[in-house]
């Protein structure tokens, strides 16, 4: 049974080009930087967000913790925000391997109020920890930071001799939805991590960015958390791909959920949450009680989401069409009916 998914981006098949381009690809040591189809994906990640250098991960989590790992000593401080992926998805990690302490700055879908976070930055006293970081996400959940906003982050952060890290998982679609380039964004922050398999249809991977010194010291930093990679060219074809091609295509993603948007409006008491409609995400809640079994209820006709936590998430990518996508949502519309 073929089922309509809608829970992420992230459930994407790869593409035949990807797997053609697997069996292909010259492959190498890549511990030893012998590997020239990653060496060839690492180079086109650093050139395509204006970047020194780049080095491959297994995941957005690794390359996220990687980051903080590389930038901070333990006991150092990180800001971030209070809904960020770093604080609530990535399973603790901050804590265990670089040994941070995270302070998290309430925000507005995003946005500081830079003020706050000017107070919220430290110096070490006997009895205070130093804020080493800033962290900054975009896109955050569905919902795009401008680029006049990052660069006030990162001029503060500069002004208190800080680094910046950005949570780029989505970066491509954060840019689409500015009509900016994407190295635009990434000149906002010291280090980017790219995730390749979120919209982007890589089956594995993330690249995180940032100049030479940075890098070389997380390739080692790498080794130590167990990422060390050996023939995986065959992963970095599929890379290759994801950078130079599916990133030309997630307009369509957009306008897919601003179609399902469109239909979700028209189901009574349901209300989309308009502020975070920037990319390939619909967020939305309904005034009835059975929304907490609607799950089940699509499941078993053949489309799959998340539980409802206190508001429904539907993702658009490029394994669901806009026929999937009128299926799903008049689903929706009988279930409440």
């Amino acid at each position: 049974m073929r089922y309509i998914d809608l829970r992420s981006d992230t459930v994407t098949e790869l593409t035949k080009e990807m797997r053609l381009a697997m069996l292909d690809a010259p492959v190498g040591d890549d511990v030893f930087q012998d590997d020239p189809t990653m060496n060839e994906l690492e180079a086109l990640a650093a050139k395509m967000l204006g970047k020194e250098d780049a080095v491959f991960v297994p995941s957005g989590t690794f390359s996220n913790q990687l980051a903080l790992f590389t930038h901070c000593q333990q006991g150092d401080e990180v800001i971030l925000d209070q809904n960020a992926h770093i604080v609530i998805h990535e399973s603790g990690a901050s804590s265990i391997i670089a040994g941070v302490q995270l302070y998290t700055l309430d925000s507005v879908k995003g946005i500081w109020d830079l003020n706050r976070l000017k107070t919220a930055i430290k110096e070490r006293t006997v009895s205070t920890t130093r804020t080493r970081l800033v962290c900054m996400e975009n896109a955050i959940n569905g919902k795009v930071l401008p680029l006049e906003y990052m660069k006030s982050v990162y001029d503060l952060a500069k002004s208190k001799n800080l680094k910046v890290h950005l949570d780029g998982a989505r970066i491509f679609n954060a840019a689409l939805a500015l009509g900016c380039d994407v190295s635009e964004l990434a000149q906002c922050a010291d280090s980017v991590s790219v995730c390749l398999s979120k919209g982007l249809a890589a089956p594995v991977g993330t690249l995180l960015v940032g100049d030479k010194e940075f890098i070389s010291e997380a390739r080692w930093r790498r080794k130590l958390m167990g990422g060390g990679m050996r023939q995986v060219g065959i992963l970095a074809a599929c890379g290759k791909i994801a950078l130079e091609v599916m990133t030309k295509r997630l307009n369509v993603d957009h306008e897919n959920a601003a179609y399902m948007a469109d239909l979700l409006r028209e189901i009574p008491r349901i209300k989309i949450d308009e502020d975070e409609r920037d990319i390939n995400m619909v967020f939305f809640d309904i005034d009835d009680d059975r929304k907490f079994n609607m799950h089940e209820y699509l499941l078993e006709n053949g489309v799959k989401i998340l539980p409802y936590e206190g508001v429904f998430r539907f993702v658009t990518h490029k394994d669901v069409n806009r026929e999937d996508i009128k299926q799903a949502i008049d689903l929706v519309r009988a279930y409440f009916q």
